[in-house]
């Protein structure tokens, strides 16, 4: 199809790791579709952004520059470039300077003629709306989120006046949500239980994007249907537009990333793993994600917890003040691995060596864990995430994964012997392993069939294009 007669769509990604990386995969799939993509980013994020896009010539970039603002360092354009989490709230701040130029790349498509179906946009980008209403394009909003947890934050500042007056450990019920496990205060992100102050920049902003939300045309979620089927309308609820906004159930996002012609290197990674496949799923893959601030003395106690555990892992440690304890790594030559450099999580998660996953339980993760049939021991690492909802949805709800470890706060340490033991328990003999193991074996491949041809996210996606198309 000629370029010029493609569909088009506006792809406008949060600047950090977790939320861009789906949206690029979103991108390959529209693309595979012959949908023509532009990507809004900054010049910093382009550069990572074009290695993964460059066998996808339907997909495009347009840089807009990232705003110098008092409080946060220089050349800060993504999350991952941040000195520590106190910069996170400056940063959310400055991209609100990204509207006028993002208003700019409207108007020049606007005079072009070459206006697009729809502008996909991050919660956190909630000006993005305005922009897009001002030239009638619709504006779907991306959460990177699960359906479940974001209408449990939903329903929490909804009912807000009524969580106050629970105790911390009391069980919460909330109309309309029909919960596969036992909630309470202690589950909710710090934001939703905490009561609101307007005076805070953080609260201001939440605020703000949380009204843009609402407002929106229709929700991109990275699920698919065989999930959390059970809990799409009572989320859709809290959706204004029209007769209310559709969420559109088109993950797990990151199996669009399966490109066959894809060079698959021999890395250092895929060496040790295949040295280990001589006893298939004996491996656990441990890593905390791109956000979670882990401390020198934590890391410490996850490294003796790992070796005491006398199980096969592969570690993947972000850190750049940690090192591993004098012997460590002769000790565990041969049967652990500690890697720095960046991973290709879903590869390894596929690799038939690995056979259980130690997760901060970030939804990408989650999904990622579910789609090649590897179980969970659970860690949620930042409150101020939906990180514990979703462990306990891994957990509780799904049966996907073993005891869920807990932080009480952030100056309390997990202990190597919980550590140990936890790894023990999923991967070892056990009841709860086997259940575990048992239970996510069979999601995988309902996951894997949601996004090829005729599956339940192949088929949301074509609806999305066609209404759009309609609608104009």
């Amino acid at each position: 199809m000629a370029q010029s007669l493609m569909p088009h769509v506006v792809i406008f990604p949060f600047m950090a790791q977790g939320h861009t990386l789906p949206l690029l995969d979103l991108s390959k799939a529209l693309s595979i579709k012959n949908i023509k993509v532009t990507i809004i980013t900054t010049p910093s994020n382009a550069k990572s952004i074009l290695k993964n896009i460059d066998s996808h010539p339907n997909i495009h970039i347009t840089e807009i520059p990232f705003p110098v603002i008092d409080g946060l360092p220089k050349g800060c354009e993504n999350t991952s470039q941040l000195p520590s989490f106190d910069f996170y709230v400056p940063f959310l701040i400055a991209t609100k300077q990204l509207q006028k130029p993002f208003r700019q790349v409207l108007q020049n498509m606007s005079d072009s003629k070459t206006l697009p179906l729809c502008a996909i946009s991050d919660f956190f980008l909630g000006w993005t709306l305005s922009v897009c209403q001002a030239f009638s394009v619709p504006r779907l909003v991306f959460h990177g989120m699960g359906v479940l947890s974001m209408a449990i934050c939903k329903s929490s500042f909804v009912h807000a006046a009524n969580l106050t007056t629970k105790r911390i450990s009391e069980p919460l019920d909330f109309p309309g949500l029909n919960l596969p496990f036992v909630l309470t205060k202690a589950d909710l992100p710090e934001a939703v239980i905490k009561a609101p102050d307007l005076t805070d920049p953080y609260t201001q902003f939440l605020l703000d994007v949380g009204e843009a939300d609402i407002n929106s045309w229709g929700v991109l979620v990275n699920t698919f249907v065989e999930l959390e089927r059970g809990h799409v309308p009572s989320f859709e609820a809290f959706y204004k537009y029209g007769a209310g906004a559709k969420a559109w159930c088109v993950g797990p996002l990151s199996l669009y990333n399966n490109d066959p012609n894809k060079p698959n290197p021999c890395s250092t990674t895929t060496k040790w793993l295949d040295e280990q496949a001589i006893a298939p799923g004996s491996v656990i893959y441990v890593s905390f994600g791109t956000q979670a601030d882990v401390s020198d003395a934590q890391l410490d106690e996850v490294a003796f917890g790992l070796e005491s555990s006398e199980n096969a892992f592969i570690w993947v440690v972000r850190s750049t003040t940690w090192s591993p304890p004098e012997g460590l790594e002769e000790r565990i030559k041969g049967k652990g691995l500690i890697v720095r450099d960046w991973v290709d999580q879903v590869q390894i998660l596929s690799h038939r060596a690995v056979g259980g996953f130690l997760s901060h339980c970030g939804w990408n993760s989650v999904l990622e864990g579910i789609s090649a049939g590897v179980p969970f021991l659970a860690w949620p690492m930042i409150s101020v995430s939906e990180q514990v909802l979703n462990a306990k949805l891994v957990v509780e709800g799904l049966g996907a994964g073993t005891g869920i470890i807990r932080m009480g706060s952030e100056i309390d340490i997990v202990s190597r012997r919980d550590i140990c033991q936890g790894v023990k328990e999923l991967m070892g003999g056990g009841e709860k392993g086997r259940y575990a193991r048992e239970r996510v074996k069979a999601m995988g491949p309902v996951a894997r069939r949601a996004v090829q041809e005729g599956g339940s996210s192949d088929r949301a996606l074509d609806q999305l294009i066609d209404q759009l198309r309609t609608s104009m």
